[in-house]
């Protein structure tokens, strides 16, 4: 559940909730860029799963820090 939650912040680029553990704020700065460069056709609502599909597609281009970001939650 916490790796959904924390993927689904990420990926939106939601506020961050204090429940989670985590620099959320870092995490989201570090994907922001590689959401909005190879998943900008798919629309906010699209779900997590669905931004995540997107950058598992893309893992290969995606930079250093967001890949970081996904390996150190276990995607």
């Amino acid at each position: 559940m916490k790796k959904a939650v924390l993927i689904a912040l990420l990926l939106t680029g939601a506020t961050a909730s204090t429940a989670l553990a985590g620099d959320r704020a870092s995490d989201e700065a570090a994907c922001r860029p590689d959401v909005r460069r190879f998943c900008h056709h798919l629309h906010p609502d699209a779900g997590d799963n669905a931004f995540l599909n997107c950058l598992q597609a893309y893992r290969a281009r995606l930079s250093p820090k967001c890949l970081k970001v996904l390996t150190d939650n276990g995607v």
